[in-house]
């Protein structure tokens, strides 16, 4: 059995991530050549691939990249925080979210099938998995396409990488008032831009809701429309960006009279948050 020093086992797991352990034994067993415990590890990990599919991926970190007129977002998840924060799995994510704004993929399936590296994304992230030997899942893509786009990437915690991500399109120059809308977002959790992009058909079924728990409460028959009309507009105030007050405005301004203020206007936004 040849023998093993840390440095090629620090230097296997620097440039792989693969666990401690795992980049021991694959050297051992290539008696100390690295490219060939890479090989192996990448074997070994390939056979694992299919076990690890049911395994939750609930930790990770979102990615975005900017090309001329667009946004792109990525959500790619991993099994574990130790991974998330990974230089190769951070390398991975902005390999993965450039070859897909290069193709113009704004969802899953076009994404997997981008090209990359001579392969497909969806190939890449599978072979990295089987090195790192984590499942890795690209959860989301977004595309948010615009004159201008403005992005906010949070971190929940200083030790891992940005986990919610925002990207918002508009129309305009204050770059500034854009970010801020972004920051908003990334803690309002807002669902449309405006009050119009709201499906009639939730509008009509939280009319419902509101009306019965009026009627239940012994509101007044005739009082009853003025009511419902303003739990709805709280409602919309909750889904719609447009409508809430911004978070950091000192005035407690809606976010379109700040938008308004700033000559903006919100043509679309994107949101992810790892693992919700």
């Amino acid at each position: 059995m040849a023998a093993v020093s840390m440095a090629a086992v620090k230097e296997l797991r620097d440039r792989l991530g693969a666990g401690m352990l795992d980049s021991k034994n694959a050297l051992i067993e290539a008696e100390g050549d690295i490219e060939k415990a890479i090989e192996i590890l990448r074997l070994k990990g390939l056979k694992g691939v299919a076990k690890r599919g049911d395994r939750e991926a609930s930790e990770g970190l979102v990615a975005v990249k900017e090309t001329e007129g667009a946004a792109t977002m990525i959500e790619l998840v991993c099994e574990t925080d130790f991974v998330a924060k990974n230089e190769k799995f951070i390398a991975l994510a902005d390999r993965v979210v450039d070859a897909i704004a290069a193709a113009g993929a704004a969802d899953v399936e076009a994404a997997l099938a981008a090209p990359l590296e001579g392969k497909t994304v969806e190939a890449v992230i599978t072979d990295e998995s089987a090195i790192i030997g984590e499942r890795i899942v690209l959860r989301k893509v977004s595309r948010i396409e615009a004159p201008a786009t403005s992005v906010y990437l949070h971190r929940t915690s200083k030790d891992l990488p940005p986990q919610i991500g925002v990207v918002v399109g508009y129309e305009g120059d204050d770059a500034e008032a854009a970010l801020s809308i972004a920051r908003h977002i990334s803690f309002a959790d807002p669902l449309y831009v405006n009050r119009d992009e709201v499906p009639e058909a939730d509008v009509e079924k939280e009319r419902d809701i509101v009306t019965e728990i009026s009627k239940n409460e012994g509101k007044p028959e005739a009082a009853l429309p003025k009511i419902v009309e303003g739990r709805l507009n709280a409602f919309f105030k909750q889904v719609v960006l447009t409508e809430q007050v911004h978070a950091l405005d000192d005035e407690k301004r809606d976010v379109k009279k700040v938008a308004d203020a700033a000559g903006i206007t919100v043509t679309g936004f994107a949101r992810s948050k790892v693992g919700a």
